[in-house]
């Protein structure tokens, strides 16, 4: 099995991947165990003098101005962690807690908290156990880090509250600790406060979303080629000097996809034949510029993450100097905004994505294609009600682009009186790229319907392969009416697992 050694410096975004998606096991590493043991001197010595220090020796928030006794600080690190443990609503998925458990657990190995190692090989123990703490759908607001999602992460260490076992069954954390010989951690000074103090939530999310919109983004080229080339429409758009131009690298990234798809075909460039045209409609001649201005704000949000992935972010952090300062480290904007970014890109996407569908299912601008590619119009309905629901998934898409940070709203008695709503925003944002892969399916079914439909002329042979791999991942070709959700779950499951770019890459090299 993989490992992911964690250092002081942070770590990868395919390391984030490994462990929450791959169940990659996790060590530290000397020099991490080093700064912690370092850090932590620092804050003994801090605790030990009668001076109040925040996070060592006082409250928190809102209730920072009272200096805590050294009898009560154990107490006081337990408490942070019960209290804040305050989640609502459905269970978040396995691969976000991982993600969000390990991203914290980087922090920590940072140096920067005053964590124990002890604390820090705990964490890692729990994932390596495959033991996944419960955490709820709502519950942070994004600043002061992922609180409460954080803080049930922080109780299952403490041996209290619920965790789904390796085997997926949700059991007491302290049942499923014993059954694999970990011992729960007894705070100390600061750690409490140093395990829920971080965006690593929201930032999980975007590792995730990028690696997903990545795959999307290709399978989406090839999709809008393969509506263009059904469409009769012409490739001359694509040509590389067009884009040179206008040197947006998305737009020149999507335009060469589309070309290296279309390479070989006899269906591109009939502009003149019974029913002349002088240009495609913009969902077809546009598909570039649209996809191509979301792959530029998919390397703006992908700069953003590898910054964020190098940082260790804690209040109040240990310095290198020995010093114990306040920050504001902790809010979630940068991360936000680009999640909300995002969203918007994604949804523009589909909207695209779904006018060239509608397209083609409309014979007064298909050029010669059936109604609703219908093997018996009238008597068949074909795939009217399969761009009904494409169409419902794109609504859906626009209300979720809707920006969450730029919401704010202020808590703890107004000394947070301005968050930045980034859980929220990731958690839209992994509906918006579920549904996009819907969207795209849908489009990716019309599409191929549509190319075995233009009898008589030979499709390129990169449509060729992606049309043999949907058939053979039991996506049904044309023909009369019959139940339509199994072949739109077949095709959302193979633009999921990637199976658009595995088909076409042998034939037109690697895509862009």
């Amino acid at each position: 099995m993989h490992t992911v050694v964690v250092g002081t410096s942070g770590v990868t975004a395919s390391d984030v991947l490994a462990v929450a998606r791959d169940g990659a096991r996790i060590e530290l590493s000397g020099e991490a165990v080093a700064a912690l043991a370092a850090a932590r001197e620092i804050v003994d010595a801090l605790a030990a003098k009668p001076e109040p220090v925040y996070g060592v020796s006082t409250g928190f928030g809102a209730l920072a101005s009272r200096h805590i006794s050294p009898e009560l600080r154990a107490q006081l690190q337990r408490n942070i962690v019960r209290s804040h443990a305050a989640g609502m609503g459905p269970h978040v998925e396995r691969e976000v807690v991982r993600a969000l458990m390990f991203l914290r657990l980087k922090t920590v190995c940072s140096g920067h908290t005053g964590v124990r190692p002890e604390v820090a090989q705990t964490m890692a123990d729990i994932l390596n156990a495959g033991i996944t703490p419960v955490v709820h759908e709502y519950g942070s607001l994004g600043c002061s880090g992922d609180l409460a999602p954080l803080s049930h992460c922080a109780l299952t260490l403490m041996g209290e509250g619920d965790a789904e076992g390796p085997d997926g069954v949700v059991r007491p954390a302290g049942e499923l600790l014993a059954a694999h010989g970990i011992t729960p951690v007894e705070l100390r000074e600061k750690e409490g406060l140093a395990l829920l103090n971080g965006t690593d939530g929201m930032l999980g999310m975007l590792v995730m979303a990028l690696a997903d919109l990545e795959t999307l983004y290709k399978s989406a080229d090839v999709t809008a080629a393969l509506s263009l080339e059904a469409l009769l429409g012409t490739d001359k758009v694509l040509a590389p000097e067009l884009h040179a131009i206008r040197p947006h690298p998305g737009q020149g990234a999507s335009a060469a996809n589309m070309l290296a798809v279309l390479k070989g075909s006899e269906l591109t460039g009939h502009h003149q034949d019974d029913a002349p045209r002088v240009q495609d409609a913009y969902s077809v001649r546009c598909a570039p510029q649209v996809a191509g201005a979301g792959r530029d704000t998919l390397a703006h949000a992908r700069t953003v993450a590898e910054r964020e992935l190098a940082s260790a972010v804690d209040n109040p952090v240990v310095l290198p100097d020995g010093r114990v300062e306040s920050n504001g480290n902790f809010h979630g904007a940068p991360v936000a905004y680009v999640l909300d970014f995002l969203a918007i890109a994604a949804a523009d996407l589909g909207s695209i994505a779904e006018r060239r569908t509608d397209r083609l299912l409309d014979k007064n601008r298909s050029h010669g294609l059936p109604p609703f590619l219908a093997d018996d119009a009238g008597v068949d309905s074909g795939l009217m009600i399969a761009q009904y629901t494409q169409a419902a998934l794109v609504s859906e898409m626009k209300r979720l682009a809707v920006p969450a940070s730029a919401d704010s709203i202020p808590s703890s008695a107004m000394q947070e009186d301005h968050v930045s709503m980034g859980w929220s925003a990731a958690r839209k944002l992994r509906t918006a790229v579920d549904n996009l892969a819907r969207i795209v399916a849908i489009e990716l079914y019309a599409a191929t319907r549509a190319i075995e439909l233009r009898a008589g002329l030979t499709p390129a042979p990169a449509s060729q392969a992606v049309i043999a791999a949907v058939r053979a991942a039991g996506v049904q070709g044309p023909g009369p009416d019959r139940f339509l959700a199994p072949d739109l779950e077949a095709a959302d499951a193979f633009v999921q697992a990637g199976g658009v770019v595995t088909a076409v890459e042998p034939v037109t090299g690697p895509l862009a």
